[in-house]
């Protein structure tokens, strides 16, 4: 029985299978049979087992008809499909019974994927087709799994063949595929879908390597439900690790190997083995692709490994580390949302540490401890600004209210006189504090100049706003100039700051964005919390005597914005008490203030007084305003910001000189303001303002830590000396309602006698301090002396008679047993 055939059932009556090769096409021969098998003769088919008595077939859904088996000799397909089942089995490939001879009697699956390729694979993929195949797989999900193994059997078999057009389609088939279905019935395409890819990248052709990456990367933006932690892709890793060192012979085609690595893959070997971080070209590129190709829940990975790079290149060249910052840059850009993810502070700290260490490494001129590799200021710095870029590209993916906590991290972190460390090495010294300093507020700045917030409270709290104040009193002025940016950043909402692009008395503010109704109750506490805070470091801003025409442009800029976003009478009363203050410091000789500053004064009050005079008050006061300017014009142009803050300023010989006409004067502004909503007002213009001093002057550098120190010695005894003795009086109902009633006369009179304190160790001589902290000194030693005097006193004696010790107690030695 081993050379007989197994028999087949008969066809149904009027239904023939066609000749074979009488219906091939002309010029095609079948290929031979290996040597000792036969063809079976076709047309000597059994019949068919009949159907067993009282069995019947179930009748078919309405509607639906079986094909017209009679009518398969008449298809064209029919000798190419015969031909093709023919093939496979002398292919050596499973038929399954008589499916795999007859094309109509194959499963319903096989013959949709068929009809999907075309007769010449460079028409590309049968569309209509497709589309049913799709229909079929949604409909019928079940299937999926093998649908995805036939897909795999035919792309493996045209692979063989290399017949690569037929490759793209079965590839391309299986993505649509894998894009149409759901995420519950994806798993069953995933298994067959991944081992194809696997069969592209080990096969030695580039352009299919290429086909595999692209569709890979297709695939991982496919978003899942749950994760699929039964995959594994180290072979697909393993793989692209070795595309990167692709040695292609084509030049293009290199490139593309390399870049579809980096599609898939982040190994960051291969960048530092070829130096392709420097500047801003190949590994800037790759990695926009890599962000626009993955999914944006997964950027922030990208991020990490970024950041984790980043630190592992500490000592790296500054060239290096600046390639790397400038990835990080581009990357954070690209995501509009959430590339940081859930660390958000620890990329500022990473970021902020890499600042720390290019100090140092710029000031001792070597990037390893060692002292071997050297570095220079010029290439420090270009990593330093592309820090400070990169934490500005990260805070603007940040919401609201993260990006305040950024600035309230990133101050925490600036060496501030008295109240935070210096960040820099014990070797950075002063300078290397300073340098930090401008570091960290370059990098606020970044943050600060798109922040939007609609509540001045929320933007500038008092945590935030006091350290950031007591900059403004420091002698380095790049920091103050830094500062009042920052202030000026955070105060304009509505980014009227960019609308004057000069300081001039000719500019029209009818350009600015004005609030159209009053301000919230948000900006009134604002207002009434910090706003007398705000004009006093203005007015000892304006006193430093190593501003330049800069730091003046800037505190300008500051009132103008002042006076827009918090507008109403009370702000505006301040503001002129505050600019008639600072032409009074400009005319005054008792300042040490040259005589550019001084002219520079009286250029910011013009300029100002102008801008103040359409924003609202009545028309009396612009005249007033207007008849100063034209007098300025004509007899003192150097104290005008057009003629002073110019490339070549004519100022005068000898001593400042004003004349009357050409100062702004107290009594007639008040004039101007009665009759007006300002005329409640006008009693405080009267009032010369004079900055309240506070207990912050103490991180100022006019305040050193001795004196500190004495200054609260000095408190302490002036409340020492008031201390009232117990009182025995019994409290009574009256005495509660006198106390509370006197509270506020008490909490003034505390605030005067400090004032004078204060002012008493800024203004006194030396030798009036000294002496005076020397009658501290001892009256303190008094009053220990009566202490012990008071602990070492002996309790009475039974006798009445209270006997001296020849030793204080203090300076008793006890045995050893005695001290525990």
């Amino acid at each position: 029985m081993a050379g007989t055939l197994p028999s087949f059932p008969s066809l149904p009556r009027g239904v023939t299978v066609p000749a074979l090769l009488g219906s091939l096409p002309r010029a095609v021969n079948p290929p031979s049979l290996p040597r000792g098998l036969t063809m079976p003769s076709l047309p000597t088919l059994p019949s068919f087992p009949s159907i067993p008595r009282g069995i019947t077939i179930p009748s078919l859904p309405r509607g639906v008809t079986l094909p017209r088996m009679v009518s398969m000799p008449t298809v064209p397909e029919a000798p190419r499909r015969l031909l093709q089942d023919c093939c496979s089995v002398f292919d050596h490939q499973t038929s399954g019974g008589v499916c795999g001879c007859c094309w109509a009697l194959r499963p319903r699956y096989k013959r949709l994927v068929d009809n999907i390729f075309p007769e010449d694979p460079e028409d590309g993929l049968v569309k209509a087709n497709m589309e049913k195949l799709t229909f079929f797989a949604l409909s019928a999900p079940e299937k999926l799994d093998r649908i995805a193994a036939y897909l795999s059997e035919r792309l493996t078999r045209e692979l063989n063949r290399h017949r690569y057009g037929y490759v793209c389609i079965a590839l391309e088939a299986m993505e649509q595929l894998l894009l149409a279905c759901h995420c519950q019935s994806i798993n069953l395409l995933v298994e067959s879908f991944l081992s194809t890819l696997r069969l592209l990248l080990e096969a030695d052709r580039p352009h299919l390597h290429i086909l595999a990456t692209n569709s890979f990367v297709k695939f991982a933006n496919i978003e899942e439900d749950t994760p699929s932690y039964h995959r594994s892709y180290d072979f697909f890793v393993s793989r692209f690790s070795e595309m990167c060192h692709s040695d292609h012979e084509d030049p293009d085609m290199k490139i593309k190997l390399h870049s579809s690595f980096l599609c898939c893959c982040c190994v960051f070997r291969h960048l530092d083995r070829h130096s392709l971080w420097e500047g801003r070209g190949f590994a800037v590129r790759c990695f926009q692709i890599i962000m626009f190709s993955i999914q944006s829940q997964h950027s922030h990975l990208v991020i990490q490994q970024l950041l984790g790079h980043l630190d592992a290149n500490s000592r790296s060249p500054a060239s290096v580390r600046a390639g790397i910052v400038e990835v990080l840059s581009e990357a954070a850009a690209i995501e509009v949302t959430g590339s940081v993810g859930p660390t958000v502070l620890e990329v500022f700290n990473t970021l902020l540490r890499q600042l720390r260490q290019s100090v140092d490494y710029q000031l001792t001129g070597y990037y390893d401890n060692a002292g071997k590799h050297k570095t220079t200021s010029v290439h420090e710095k270009t990593l330093q600004d592309a820090v400070i870029r990169t934490i500005g590209s990260f805070a603007n993916t940040l919401p609201v209210y993260q990006r305040s906590e950024v600035m309230l991290f990133i101050m925490g972190r600036i060496p501030v006189p008295g109240i935070y460390p210096a960040l820099g090495s014990p070797n950075a010294g002063f300078e290397g504090s300073r340098m930090i300093q401008v570091m960290l507020l370059k990098s606020l700045l970044q943050v600060s100049e798109r922040y939007e917030s609609s509540n001045l409270l929320t933007a500038l709290p008092s945590s935030f706003l006091e350290p950031l104040l007591s900059f403004t009193l420091m002698e380095d002025p790049e920091i103050r100039l830094l500062v009042l940016s920052i202030l000026t950043s955070l105060i304009d909402r509505h980014q009227n700051a960019a609308r004057i692009p000069t300081v001039s008395v000719t500019f029209d503010a009818s350009v600015l964005k004005q609030k159209e109704d009053r301000c919230s109750r948000q900006d009134n506490l604002f207002i009434r919390k910090h706003a007398q805070r705000l004009y006093r470091h203005i007015y000892l801003a304006c006193k430093e005597e190593n501003n330049g025409s800069n730091h003046y442009k800037a505190l300008f800029s500051l009132m103008a914005v002042l006076s827009v976003e918090l507008l109403n009478e009370e702000v505006l009363v301040d503001l002129i008490r505050l600019t008639l203050a600072l032409q009074e410091l400009g005319t005054s000789n008792q300042e040490s203030l040259s005589f550019y500053n001084r002219c520079s004064l009286h250029a910011v009050c013009a300029a100002f007084f102008h801008l103040l005079s359409q924003l609202g008050p009545p028309p009396p006061l612009h005249q007033h305003v207007a008849q100063v300017i034209e007098s300025r014009w004509k007899e003192a142009p150097h104290l005008l910001p057009e003629n002073l803050w110019c490339d070549q300023p004519r100022l005068p010989k000898g001593d400042l000189k004003v004349d009357k006409a050409s100062l702004f004067v107290q009594s007639k502004i008040c004039e101007a303001l009665t009759g007006s909503s300002y005329s409640a007002q006008c009693e405080r213009i009267n009032t010369p303002y004079t900055p309240q001093l506070m207990d912050e002057d103490r991180l100022s550098r006019k305040i050193s830590i001795a004196d500190t120190i004495s200054l609260q010695i000095a408190i302490d005894h002036e409340s020492s000396s008031e201390a009232q003795k117990p009182q025995t009086e019994q409290i009574t109902f009256e005495t509660l309602k006198n106390t509370i009633d006197d509270r506020g006369l008490v909490e003034e009179e505390d605030r005067r006698r400090r004032m004078q304190v204060v002012e008493r160790f800024q203004t006194a001589p030396f030798e009036e301090i000294a002496a005076l902290c020397g009658s501290r000194t001892s009256l303190l030693q008094s009053k220990l002396d009566q202490v012990f005097d008071l602990i070492v006193r002996p309790p009475p004696s039974p006798s009445g008679q209270t006997s001296r010790r020849s030793t204080p107690i203090y300076e008793m030695k006890f045995p050893d047993l005695c001290v525990y």
